[in-house]
């Protein structure tokens, strides 16, 4: 049986794709420092004879005593609020956890996995965004802890490519959503979901017209899935995303519409270095993974915010 290590496990995307994994038969060991990840969200698997957490910080050399064939590389703060507070940490999980992991990638001749982010686009002035863009980042700003930590793991990882020929692939990902997003990690869709079934303003900064595409984790983790496992995604660097644009105003309209909300809108100052548009072309995700998302948003939407009430 094939043995599979997944960082940052414990979180959002990654408690996902290890029940995913799980349910496919495979042994997955889970590694988290359980700074935003939760316990709680491995909760269906935690007891599974194939399933191994370990609480740990991947800043740290990793030592496992068993045979590793494919890593999930996840592990990172991923939203602004937290990447911005813990911003030293971000770089050194980036940078330093990055080697580490790729280390115990190269001596187990693992396939390896990393996920990026759509952020390393920066401000982008090419629309949509194909992988082939070198992005608009100001890589001194409030962002660039995260925006630079993740260009700079995609660097490291393509020189284990080139000086090992370790098996790797990089996921640029896209805004994400479904139920186990954090309440307070300040991403677009849990402020707004959680900010409506309470009946509090609803936050907009800027005038709202700044735009983002939303892809459901099922959607997501149903790529990551492709991505490791087709021979032909060696080598590659791939947007994985839903190409469905909206507008940051006509997601908080459509989330007061199905939540009944009384909330009201106000609107702030928009924070620095704030993306204006923001859309993946997923070209590339259809001609070599055979992928494209199947959810749509009020369908995904639907199903965060019964995940919200229920949590509540």
């Amino acid at each position: 049986m094939k043995s599979i290590l997944v960082t940052g496990g414990a979180g959002f995307i990654g408690s996902h794709l290890c029940k995913a994994l799980v349910k496919k038969g495979y042994k997955v060991i889970c590694v988290d420092n359980l700074k935003t990840g939760k316990i709680e969200n491995l909760k269906e698997i935690i007891n599974n004879r194939n399933f191994k957490f370990i609480k740990y910080n991947i800043i740290k050399p990793l030592k496992l005593n068993k045979k590793i064939n494919y890593i999930f590389h996840l592990a990172s703060y991923a939203s602004p609020p937290y990447y911005q507070k813990y911003s030293i940490e971000t770089l050194m999980t980036n940078s330093a956890g990055t080697y580490n992991i790729l280390e115990v990638a190269r001596k187990n001749k693992a396939t390896f996995l990393i996920t990026s982010t759509s952020e390393v686009y920066g401000d982008p002035k090419e629309h949509p965004q194909k992988e082939s863009y070198w992005g608009n980042v100001n890589p001194v700003g409030v962002r660039s802890c995260y925006d630079e930590a993740k260009r700079f793991a995609e660097s490291l990882t393509m020189e284990y490519m080139r000086k090992y020929n370790l098996d790797v692939r990089i996921v640029r990902i896209f805004n994400t959503y479904g139920p186990r997003l954090q309440k307070d990690d300040g991403r677009v869709i849990s402020n707004f979901i959680y900010q409506a079934i309470n009946n509090l303003p609803i936050t907009i900064y800027g005038k709202g017209m700044q735009t983002r595409s939303f892809c459901y984790v099922s959607d997501m983790v149903g790529g990551l899935l492709k991505m490791m496992f087709n021979k032909n995604a060696r080598g590659q660097i791939i947007n994985l995303g839903n190409p469905d644009e909206f507008t940051i105003k006509e997601a908080a309209y459509i989330i007061l519409k199905l939540t009944g909300s009384k909330s009201k809108i106000v609107y702030k100052k928009l924070p620095e270095d704030d993306p204006t548009r923001r859309r993946p072309d997923i070209t590339k995700a259809k001609k070599i993974l055979n992928w494209k998302p199947e959810i749509k948003l009020e369908e995904g939407l639907k199903a965060t915010i019964k995940w919200f009430k229920d949590e509540k």
